[in-house]
């Protein structure tokens, strides 16, 4: 009877342990399968959000040109002489040029877009004193034009915030 179980164990030990190395290679095996389907699904759905997000950034460089104060002065000639009626005009196309871009704050970072709201919010404010101080439309212009002029960009910390995200990206 002994050497009946002994046999048996002799049999039945190897086979459990060669199917419990059997279930974790299987298990690992299955565990990394998983894995690298989850790395290349993240892979393709970046290959495919990519471009999108790229516009986006060009589409926030332009509106950061466009929204520039010098540039805006120089685009949009004053239809009176009145100043406020031109600082009226200047702050529709500042704040008609965001609605055109509004969409693309979902594919840019909350630091960009934050940074897009700061400096158009900043531009609006600086027309609006630099229009108080004002006499004319031309007179608006030509103060905007040297007090934009004299000093750093105030549209460049959002293009810098814009090209670190998109170095990011790449």
């Amino acid at each position: 009877m002994e050497d009946i179980l002994l046999e048996s164990t002799t049999y039945i030990l190897p086979a459990i342990v060669t199917g419990f190395v059997a279930y974790f290679m299987v298990k690992g095996f299955l565990q990394q399968s998983i894995k690298l389907k989850k790395i290349e699904s993240i892979v393709l759905q970046k290959k495919d959000s990519l471009p999108i997000k790229l516009q986006a950034y060009e589409r926030m460089t332009l509106f950061c040109d466009r929204v520039n104060p010098i540039k805006l002065v120089v685009r949009i000639t004053p239809n009176s002489d009145n100043v406020s009626d031109y600082l009226q005009l200047l702050t529709a196309s500042v704040e008609q040029e965001l609605e055109h871009n509004f969409v693309q704050q979902i594919y840019i970072s909350e630091k960009a877009w934050m940074a897009i709201i700061a400096t158009k919010t900043n531009i609006i404010k600086k027309l609006q004193n630099i229009s108080r101080e004002s006499i004319s439309a031309s007179n608006f212009r030509e103060n905007v034009l040297i007090e934009f002029g004299k000093t750093y960009p105030i549209t460049e910390t959002a293009l810098e915030i814009i090209k670190k995200d998109v170095k990011q990206l790449i």
